[in-house]
């Protein structure tokens, strides 16, 4: 069960890997377009198309017809990367119950968006884990972990690419685990592993409003917002040209300096260089894209403000 390319990575290789995939569930496809008119499936449903295996696609997960189809399968083990929250005559069918894959270390960064916040936060470690689903969200027993170092100057592309590829794997061993133990396998209650004093961090949708930048946050803190949404949904901040017309300016990759700021938010152009104010140093913007404009080096966005 799974919808965007994160989820191909454990689906191909189970399906490489000779296991018995006997069905796929993935979300409606999705109408794309300019009116709408066009139907986009799932990157998940293109590979189980592409690989002969059923797929099911329905728009409530409690939809009788839907639940009688998927029981139809008699499967053992249901597997869950990247979907959307199960109701429990759906995660409690199969007889070796239901296990998720989630981008991260948990119970660190429950919710949807593990990857995002993880870099927003200046983690230097997160990784995936295997569990069991229950009533709640991302909070099942734990099966299995592995860890991945987050480096300085990664951004989201970066991270998501390995935590796939690490996922298909954790995947694997634990489908073998579970087979291996006809179903029983060693599983612990999240609360067990909160260190005393840990604080928990969330990971909730990302949404617009989330991805303006605040100045008033260090240049560290604004470096690790940019990387924590770049390249999707990419972060945010009004500017204002030349001409005094305000626009919106995504800024998708950026490095920290040691030039001393000017107020918050000051945009200051030099030498082919762009730099935006945080709250103690400046930080280098180097790839953005104004509205309505193309992706660009920063340099090509200055030298247009000459122009």
């Amino acid at each position: 069960m799974g919808t965007p390319e994160f989820a191909v990575g454990t689906l191909s290789a189970l399906v490489e890997g000779g296991y018995n995939v006997v069905a796929v569930v993935t979300q409606p496809d999705k109408p794309v377009g300019r009116h709408g008119s066009v139907l986009q499936p799932s990157q998940v449903k293109q590979y189980a198309l592409e690989h002969n295996i059923p797929v099911l696609q329905p728009v409530k997960m409690k939809d009788p017809e839907f639940i009688e189809q998927l029981r139809s399968y008699n499967a053992d083990l249901q597997v869950v990367v990247a979907f959307r929250m199960l109701p429990e005559i759906v995660w409690d069918m199969p007889r070796f119950g239901t296990f998720n894959v989630h981008a991260a270390l948990l119970p660190q960064y429950r919710g949807a968006a593990p990857i995002n916040w993880a870099i927003i936060n200046g983690e230097t470690r997160t990784g995936v884990t295997t569990f069991f689903l229950d009533h709640d969200i991302d909070t099942g027993r734990i099966i299995r972990q592995k860890p991945f170092d987050v480096p300085d100057d990664a951004n989201v592309e970066y991270v998501y690419d390995g935590l796939m590829k690490l996922g298909a794997e954790l995947a694997i061993e634990t489908v073998d685990a579970i087979i291996a133990g006809n179903g029983n396998v060693e599983s612990l209650p999240q609360e067990d592993m909160i260190p005393v004093g840990e604080e928990l961090h969330n990971a909730p949708k990302i949404f617009k409003e989330t991805c303006e930048i605040d100045w008033n946050k260090t240049v560290k803190q604004c470096h690790d917002f940019v990387r924590g949404l770049s390249p999707v949904p990419g972060s945010w901040t009004n500017i204002t040209l030349p001409d005094g017309r305000e626009t919106v300016m995504k800024i998708y990759k950026a490095q920290k300096t040691d030039r001393k700021a000017e107020a918050p938010g000051t945009l200051h152009a030099e030498k082919n260089h762009l730099y935006i104010s945080a709250s103690d140093y400046q930080l280098e913007i180097l790839e953005v894209q104004i509205a309505g404009k193309k992706r660009m080096a920063a340099r090509d966005f200055v030298n247009g403000l000459k122009n």
